[in-house]
Order: C-alpha cells, then structure tokens, then sequence
C-alpha cells in the first residue's frame, strides 16, 4: 500500500542511491533525508520524492560556484 504512494523502504532507497542500507539509515537519523514509520510494524519508510532531491543534490559539483584560474 504505502509503495504505491511512493515510499521506500530502507534497503530500495538504498539501492535508488546506490548505497549501503546502513547509510541511508544514518542519513535518516542525522536529518539528511526525512524518515518516515509504517503505522503498523514501524518499518522505516523514505519517500521517493526525497530521495530523488538528494540524488540531485549530490551530483552538483562541490565548487560550483568557484571561478576558474587563469592560465
């Protein structure tokens, strides 16, 4: 039910990101990612939609920002 709404859980989140299931379970607890409980047996639970914005955010380039230097 609640995969057709568009949560996860913590090993195919882990496999959309392409990490250990560890990681994502540390990212759920430090705040990285917002992490959900199933009502019924508290699995936990990561919602596609936040995952797709962390997959966008970690393939920016760290100094995106940085000006090139001259030759």
């Amino acid at each position: 039910m609640l995969r057709s709404e568009g949560y996860l859980r913590v090993r195919e989140a882990a496999a959309m990101l392409g990490v250990a299931p560890n990681t994502v379970r540390a990212w759920g607890a430090n705040g990285r990612i917002p992490e959900y409980r199933n009502p019924i047996n508290n699995y936990r639970l990561y919602r596609q939609d936040d995952l797709v914005e962390l997959l966008k955010h970690l393939e920016q380039p760290i100094n995106s920002q940085a000006k090139p230097k001259p030759r």
